[in-house]
């Protein structure tokens, strides 16, 4: 059977477009597709087109063909992105390490050219502005010149990149955010290549080095967030192996109540999922109630697809998807995304329900006014009960202490807001939300009311696009008049890089131990990872973000208490200042316009006089600087043979860290602030480097000196060896002595000690970081043993043949009373099968064994494959090379 037998053809304007039938193919083998859900049937397309009979072959298909609601061991499929999406920060490690195999083929003697993407690869620096300068008209400017000040090599590295590489775009700084413009701009829905003069249309599709990725999902687009070592195999072709997932359908009734915003709705479906438990599975929304969203409030409930756990959020194409592509620019290939999704019956009417693996129900009225914080995206509060969830959170009372800031008094104490951030392409893609954000400033300022000054305040949005909207509203004045300048085009708070708070609050923070918080409409909120001195941090919609900087403090009941008191003393409720449904949805309708996305997106890839000015020439091989402290050549191929050597069993190991549930990759590898006194820190300082020149670890991800001494490096990790100090310390055994997490690690390796940490469940929640799986490596851990995993930070674990072991028969450390002062054993690792379980002997000090049993999370013949080639990378370039 050739694949090409089930060709069949759609006209759109008098153009030919030739598609994959893959209904007939299904019919031909007796099969039915008009109950699979949606995400299930793109899988099929995709593999009924990729089909080779090498690869992919008849059998991988007849698997997703048949897709089961469930599977007792893992059926894997080989999959073929369509291309791949990238930020700076997870972007800059990638392209260093095509540069590095570069390097590597060229000393085999093989050509190093042929490292190159073979898939289209976008690339949005956005991660790496910082709110250096703010409420200012001026700050956008100024921050953009110290963005380009601190990273200056690494944007030479990409636009080397970008001259160096086929099929490798780059969208300057100062451009947006990466999951934003792939909504706006770069997602295509259905993609059309030419081919022998015919168009083939097919689903768009792709994988990205961001876990937000999954965005995309809002309008119809498979799309999920992978490691950066992932994303480079699939940029060179190989295929993306994953395991036949499990769809759990999210049925969505009734509407939203007035007042309730998209924001809301994600907090409480990230709750609600959380218990649901959809961790390695795909969700698809359906229902009458999906038919009252909009297509940006779709995007919002996509963009925390990692939030929830999954790996998709998926809403299929339906007409609010092709009206949303045509005010954005997209008119023609919304004609052709029509006509190929009901020619394939990929259009969602609603009149059929998929079978799913679990249908829960939400009821979209039920949704309240809730931020989630303060630490944990999914510990949902509803508005009126924040006051006092927060108060139950201190651990004593504290009066409030007087200050000045600036020449002005001030009065600053535990529940203080000092950060407001509207920020993050999760809401700043909502028109809805920011024209209503916009409105309460309005309402705000003609009651005359103001921010106190000790509130940080910021407004990023994901898209230049955003502001013509704003300003075409008349909203901008209002925004500035309350501090809410534009600081930065790109992620900016959301990510940590939210710049430094004025020294004084500092100080008064650190002097009284003042837990102080920050609110800001992002999709994280971590320990330490907005700011390392704020300690609650509260995800709320623009709006929210709004009245809690007005209100200056988050102790505070915002449905019954007054945001402040007028010039003349009077008390302003948040209702005097809300705006109605209808007002915001008309200013939507007069002012989101199609020319804006058109204008803005013309030159997306050309950049500002900044980008311009980077003068660098194309070259096959990178030209490393030896002195350079962003970009170093990686070990990761050093004395590399293309034979391949498994890795065998693991003995006389130490336990590194002893870690409890939910540890996050910013707890692991974080992306903010490096503290001077800490190893990368000092680091930097031996190289000449100033403090204030540290930029952040994200931006440094380049150089894996830094790294390597940042990983397990957040100031709030909690490792139970060192308990119950916090930070980036552990004992180094059998001295017992503590020392950095870093310095105990370049011990063991000078002695030759495996290395490996105890988890609890969850571990590695959070972003798609592959630097929290390189540092690991790196740093000589062997294998982690947690009760469970989020996906990303497992497969990265693979991909860097680092093994992930569970906990089986419920046990954890703590039940098997393991403390991490033992001696490891890991046997069975020889012979690596899927799945296998393997021996675990501790031996503890006085000599007395403990046994028990662990699962390899390895999940397929792949995932071994990948392990026991010591990575995916190396694995990689043994098939280019044969």
């Amino acid at each position: 059977m050739k694949n090409r037998d089930y060709l069949k053809s759609f006209q759109v304007d008098g153009v030919r477009h030739t598609y994959f039938d893959f209904n007939q193919f299904a019919a031909d083998r007796g099969a039915t597709l008009d109950k699979l859900p949606f995400s299930i049937k793109i899988l099929v397309e995709n593999l009924l087109r990729k089909l080779d009979n090498k690869v992919v072959n008849e059998n991988d298909l007849l698997n997703i063909v048949n897709w089961q609601k469930s599977y007792d061991t893992p059926v894997e499929i080989p999959y073929y992105p369509a291309r791949v999406l990238m930020q700076d920060f997870t972007g800059v490690p990638a392209v260093v390490d095509l540069a590095a195999m570069r390097d590597a083929v060229k000393a085999l003697g093989k050509d190093p050219a042929s490292v190159n993407p073979k898939v289209p690869t976008e690339l949005i620096i956005d991660h790496s502005v910082q709110v250096d300068n703010f409420g200012t008209q001026d700050c956008l400017e100024k921050n953009v010149a110290l963005e380009y000040s601190r990273n200056g090599e690494r944007y030479e590295l990409l636009k080397w990149a970008q001259k160096s590489f086929s099929n490798f775009k780059v969208v300057p700084p100062n451009s947006g955010i990466c999951h934003q413009v792939n909504l706006e701009h770069l997602g295509r829905v259905v993609i059309s290549d030419s081919e022998d003069g015919d168009s083939v249309v097919y689903p768009d599709t792709l994988v990205g080095t961001d876990s937000h990725t999954p965005m995309i999902n809002g309008i119809g687009v498979m799309g999920w967030g992978v490691g950066g070592i992932e994303a480079e195999a699939v940029m060179l072709g190989q295929p993306y192996y994953m395991s036949i997932p499990e769809v759990i359908g999210v049925k969505l009734v009734g509407r939203l109540k007035p007042g309730i915003t998209a924001t809301d709705l994600v907090l409480t479906i990230t709750e609600m999922l959380r218990k649901v438990n959809v961790v390695e599975k795909f969700v698809e929304y359906f229902g009458p109630g999906m038919k009252s969203l909009s297509v940006t409030d779709r995007a919002t409930i996509a963009n925390m697809t990692p939030e929830y756990g999954a790996t998709l959020g998926f809403f299929p194409v339906d007409e609010k998807t092709l009206e949303y592509l045509e005010i954005t620019g997209r008119k023609e290939r919304a004609k052709i995304v029509e006509a190929y999704t009901k020619a394939t019956g990929m259009f969602y009417t609603g009149e059929t329900t998929p079978d799913f693996t679990q249908v829960v129900e939400l009821d979209l009225s039920t949704v309240e006014l809730c931020v989630a914080g303060p630490a944990r995206p999914q510990d949902r509060i509803c508005l009126p009960d924040l006051k006092e969830r927060f108060q139950d959170s201190l651990a004593s009372s504290k009066p409030q202490f007087d200050m000045e800031l600036n020449g002005q008094p001030i009065r600053i104490g535990d529940g203080s807001i000092v950060i407001a951030a509207i920020t993050s392409c999760t809401n700043t893609s909502n028109p809805h939300v920011l024209m209503g954000a916009g409105l309460i400033a309005r309402n705000a300022v003609a009651r005359g009311l103001r921010v106190p000054p000790f509130v940080k305040t910021s407004l990023a949005p994901g898209s230049r696009v955003v502001m013509e909207y704003l300003e075409s509203a008349g909203l901008v004045p209002f925004f500035n008049a309350l501090g809410f300048h534009v600081a930065g085009f790109g992620c900016t708070t959301c990510i940590g890089n939210s710049g430094p708070l004025h020294p004084e609050i500092e100080k008064i923070i650190d002097t009284n131990e003042l837990n102080v918080a920050a609110v800001l409409s992002g999709n994280r909120n971590f320990e330490a990872r907005i700011h390392q001195k704020i300690k609650s941090n509260f995800l709320a919609s623009p709006m929210l973000v709004v009245l809690f900087a007005l209100a200056g403090r988050v102790d505070i009941d915002l449905t019954t208490e007054p945001v402040g008191l007028d010039p003349n003393g009077e008390p302003v409720f948040m209702a005097d200042l809300w705006p109605e449904f209808d007002e915001i949805d008309q200013l939507v309708k007069q002012h989101v316009k199609q020319a804006f996305f058109e204008e803005k997106y013309a030159h997306i890839f050309d950049g500002d006089q900044f980008w311009e000015a980077l003068d660098i020439d194309q070259s096959t091989t990178f030209a490393w600087n030896k002195t350079s402290t962003y970009i170093k050549n990686p070990p990761y191929f050093d004395g590399f043979s293309l034979n391949v050597q498994p890795p065998g069993d693991i003995r006389d190991a130490r336990a590194f860290l002893v870690v409890g549930d939910s540890v996050t990759t910013d707890h692991i590898s974080p992306a903010g602030e490096i503290p001077e006194e800490y190893p990368a820190g000092k680091y930097l300082v031996e190289k000449g480097v100033a403090p204030e020149q540290f930029n952040s670890y994200g931006a440094r991800r380049g150089n894996h000196e830094v790294m390597m001494r940042g990983t397990f490096g957040n100031i709030r990790i909690k490792n139970e060896l060192v308990a119950p100090k916090q930070g980036s310390f552990t004992l180094k055994f059998p001295e017992g002595k503590e020392m950095f997490n870093y310095d105990a690690a370049m011990a063991y390796a000078k002695e030759g000690t495996p290395l490996v940490v105890l988890g609890g469940k969850e571990y590695g929640t959070g972003s798609s970081r592959d630097w929290a799986a390189k540092g690991t490596a790196l740093l000589g851990i062997k294998a982690v043993i947690a009760g469970s995993y989020e996906r990303i930070h497992r497969n990265n674990l693979v991909g860097m043949g680092v093994l992930p072991l569970i906990f089986s028969n419920g046990d954890t450390a703590k039940s098997l009373g393991l403390d991490g002062r033992e001696t490891y054993v890991i046997s069975g690792v020889e012979k690596m099968t899927p799945g296998k379980t393997l021996s675990v002997k501790a031996i503890k000090e006085d000599g007395s064994e403990i046994a028990f049993e662990v699962v390899s999370r390895l999940d397929t013949q792949v995932d071994v494959d990948y392990f026991e080639n010591g990575g995916i990378l190396p694995c990689v370039i043994r098939r280019m090379m044969v």
